[in-house]
């Protein structure tokens, strides 16, 4: 998708492209003048925050204005997948007759698909261009809702999430690479509020879920009437998303340019250190998301003694008001960068973690629960756009590392957590959650390298 044309005269729409940022871009192979730096779209020098040039005033060409509603849509149609599955998990448990162990155990299959398919959604990238790849995962994705509910047995469940998760994970960082490349266009942070329509498509995913499971609608039909459309809205938004790498990436991380098969991106590769270092940021906000959203309930029940309609209050505490953050999110990162909002998150959700774990009445637990909420929110959205700008790896190559990384705490949090209550104490558990949540603060420095 090109943002530099904007009318029949071509040094017109060269002049437009550099009033807002979306023109045409030196080559990427050029060697910049010396003591030159990354300007803004005002021509001031943009001060060193790690995330793109702001242009506050410019109003961004309108193909870049469609590519940001339509990679929108694919965030909201993931969101609302990921929040229908898991209105669903109940129905599957009773369905198969299923213990707690067996179910857990089946759902670690689900992220472990998506963390053996993320890598490779780079060479899909590669082969078929971005827009292309992200229109044949994202129906794989929505697809891969009808198999859980038509397993008749738990090897065969496994199976079934397993390719789920397969989908899931090809669409996470098929969308995300897409979100940089919006974002580089733009010259502002987005993520945040990509990430917020996310969240709210889980809302809506699971507000659906529940009103068909009060009806008693069964999985399979339920699942069966979602998949389809949600893999047509996807499909259809996916033909107006980017489909050239972001400006300024040099020539090896270049989408569609006649590259030799061996330099394609690997099928898999160990992650660079800087890939590392921003993966395990993420992994420690994912934590804290992980551990509220499947104890906070039962946190509020177990110590605080909280009644189940209550108990039910803290995860929508904390639900609503990452969502909420997430899309007010990138006006503060353009205010204050992302290195101080990341840490000023932190620090807020290191707050919330203590408020939990001093808690002994439900509203000073659902509070803290969503101060946490609010302080971890902007944290992953960043942690993909830094990943996205890294010089060491092809966008989609570099957000796969990181989404491996801090997506394993999403599988290795709740466990954690059960294993050191059953240990110690629930309240103790969080004091753990606490503890990484301030290396949000100590580590936030590596979003502005």
């Amino acid at each position: 998708m090109r943002t530099d044309a904007h009318g029949p005269d071509p040094g017109a729409g060269s002049r437009a492209g550099r009033e807002t940022g979306t023109g045409p871009q030196p080559d990427a192979g050029a060697e910049p003048k010396a003591g030159a730096g990354p300007r803004t779209g005002t021509g001031r020098p943009a001060t060193r925050t790690g995330g793109p040039p702001s242009t506050p005033t410019a109003r961004p060409a309108k193909p870049a204005r469609a590519g940001r509603v339509a990679v929108s849509v694919v965030f909201a149609v993931h969101g609302t997948a990921s929040g229908t599955f898991a209105t669903r998990i109940p129905w599957l448990r009773e369905h198969l007759g299923l213990s707690p162990g067996w179910l857990g155990l089946a759902l670690v299959f689900m992220t472990a698909g998506a963390s053996a398919a993320m890598p490779l959604a780079a060479r899909a990238a590669h082969h078929h261009g971005p827009r292309r790849a992200l229109a044949a995962v994202s129906p794989a994705c929505c697809a891969g809702l009808v198999l859980p509910p038509l397993a008749p047995a738990l090897g065969w469940l496994c199976l079934a999430l397993f390719l789920y998760g397969c989908g899931l994970g090809l669409m996470d960082v098929a969308m995300n690479a897409q979100g940089v490349r919006v974002e580089a266009e733009y010259g502002r942070s987005v993520m945040s509020s990509l990430h917020g329509l996310w969240s709210v498509g889980t809302l809506v995913g699971g507000a659906g879920g529940v009103l068909a499971a009060h009806a008693g609608l069964d999985a399979r039909v339920h699942l069966g009437l979602a998949a389809p459309l949600l893999a047509a809205a996807a499909v259809v938004a996916a033909r107006w998303t980017p489909d050239r790498e972001p400006p300024g990436q040099p020539e090896s991380a270049r989408v569609g340019s006649a590259k030799r098969e061996d330099e394609a991106p690997p099928r898999f590769a160990p992650p660079t250190r800087g890939v590392v270092a921003i993966g395990l940021l993420g992994f420690c906000a994912v934590f804290a998301e992980g551990a509220s959203m499947d104890w906070s309930g039962i946190y509020l029940a177990d110590v605080t003694g909280a009644g189940p309609g209550l108990a039910a209050s803290a995860y929508t505490a904390f639900a609503c008001t990452m969502a909420l953050a997430r899309l007010s999110g990138d006006a503060v990162v353009r205010r204050f960068g992302p290195v101080a909002t990341v840490r000023a998150g932190g620090a807020l959700a290191a707050t919330g973690g203590a408020l939990v774990v001093a808690a002994r009445t439900p509203p000073a637990a659902a509070v803290g629960f969503a101060l946490i909420g609010v302080g971890i929110a902007v944290v992953v959205p960043l942690c993909f756009a830094a990943a996205g700008r890294t010089a060491a790896a092809a966008p989609g190559q570099a957000i796969a590392g990181v989404a491996t990384l801090a997506y394993a705490s999403g599988l290795a949090a709740p466990a954690a957590v059960g294993w050191i209550a059953e240990s110690t104490t629930l309240s103790a558990s969080f004091g753990v959650v606490t503890v990484l949540l301030l290396g949000l603060v100590a580590g936030a420095r590596v979003l502005g390298t």
